[in-house]
């Protein structure tokens, strides 16, 4: 499992000629570092200086240290349900109804496979949400960071993204086509203006 393996591990898997892990996996790593990067800064933004905003810190440390083990979760359940397409496309088709059964087979693995990214472009907005709170009482040593954050969770949205149009081309049934289309359009576009933006606000602080 991704969760308890090392990078080093990983990454050798990831590299190898291998179809799981691949984007999906990568994508909700990006959204953990995201996530842990939040919870970083918020960690950093404690102590006399910033006790007024004790409460809105200690909510936005739970809460991303949450997002950290729901992306970690969500790098396995990619990793599991892009297998379980690959295997559905290795079921036996040598008479009608075995072919029938494969062709069901696919595609509702194909529509699982859809739902960890979809999952993956909303807990990417739940983080560049929080990082978006945290920059106005941000730890200014390390205001880079929220940016950091931000550009992570864009990552993560805009790839799982392309990994649930793979899917959905695949699909056959078009109102599952539908269903996926209203779990996802357009908040990934939501995620990466809110980013952009966020970054942007980072480097003004920065620069001054």
């Amino acid at each position: 499992m991704i969760s308890s393996e090392t990078i080093s591990s990983y990454l050798t898997r990831l590299a190898a000629k291998k179809p799981t892990p691949g984007g999906g996996a990568a994508a909700a790593l990006h959204a953990a570092q995201g996530a842990a990067l939040v919870a970083m800064v918020a960690r950093y933004t404690t102590g006399a200086k910033y006790e007024q905003h004790a409460p809105l810190v200690q909510r936005i440390t739970a809460a991303a240290d949450g997002l950290v083990g729901e992306a970690l979760r969500l790098a396995d359940a990619d990793e599991e349900a892009f297998q379980a397409v690959i295997d559905s496309y290795k079921l036996p088709s040598g008479t009608a109804e075995l072919k029938a059964a494969r062709a069901v087979g696919i595609q509702s693995a194909l529509i699982q496979a859809a739902q960890t990214p979809a999952r993956l472009i909303k807990l990417s907005g739940d983080i560049v949400d929080l990082a978006t709170e945290l920059f106005d009482v941000a730890n200014a040593n390390v205001i880079s960071d929220v940016a950091a954050a931000a550009d992570a969770a864009r990552a993560a949205a805009t790839t799982a993204r392309v990994n649930i149009d793979i899917n959905v081309v695949a699909v056959k049934d078009p109102e599952a086509r539908a269903r996926l289309a209203r779990q996802t359009d357009g908040i990934e576009e939501k995620v990466v203006v809110a980013a952009d933006a966020l970054s942007t606000r980072v480097g003004e602080r920065i620069l001054g």
